[in-house]
């Protein structure tokens, strides 16, 4: 039987606004990334989402913003952690190459491409494998929802869309040791424009 897997990336944070790198570093939400969470939860409440189990990186943005979606009890798992980009933590995103990074940074002391990759799959299907795990949120980070989806492309039922907001949703069906992509859920904030 089909399992339903939601994940999603965090609220906004000090970073995104500085356009600084934070892979394993972490920055707080901002009031905007908060109030994002805020409302990505409502859709939760209006379609009767109801979650088995919920897991968060071990990140305080990623705890964060589950907290603001969810009031049900969770779990930090450490291998839903963003890229680790080494000694380019914290600094400005225009050091990046062009994608696809590969291992860039290993050089600096972070992790390639597809350890991370592994890292992400190895974590997503130890926890959907387990029982008892029929509808699962799990709130992670932008590289890391791209990631996932990349290792599963080719079960892919429609494609992504890049740049992946804060807040947004990937909707995946887990069957047979299988992520098949369904949707990416983005919400609409303009009734936080000021």
């Amino acid at each position: 039987m089909a399992k339903t897997l939601y994940f999603m990336r965090h609220g906004q944070t000090l970073f995104n606004v500085l356009h600084l790198k934070q892979g394993w570093s972490d920055s707080p939400l901002t009031t905007l990334g908060k109030n994002q969470a805020i409302i990505a939860g409502r859709y939760f409440k209006e379609h009767d989402i109801v979650f088995d189990h919920a897991y968060s990186s071990t990140s305080e943005r990623a705890s964060d913003t589950l907290e603001l979606v969810s009031k049900q009890a969770y779990q930090r798992v450490r291998g839903l952690k963003e890229w680790n980009f080494g000694r380019l933590e914290g600094s400005n995103d225009v050091v990046d190459p062009k994608p696809p990074y590969g291992d860039f940074f290993v050089q600096y002391g972070g992790e390639d491409e597809m350890e991370f990759r592994k890292r992400l799959m190895d974590t997503v299907t130890n926890i959907m494998d387990q029982e008892d795990h029929q509808q699962v949120l799990m709130v992670s980070h932008g590289a890391a929802c791209a990631q996932l989806y990349r290792a599963n492309e080719t079960y892919a039922k429609t494609k992504i869309t890049y740049p992946i907001p804060n807040c947004a949703i990937l909707r995946f069906t887990y069957e047979d040791g299988k992520l098949m992509f369904e949707e990416m859920i983005s919400h609409d904030f303009r009734e936080l424009d000021v």
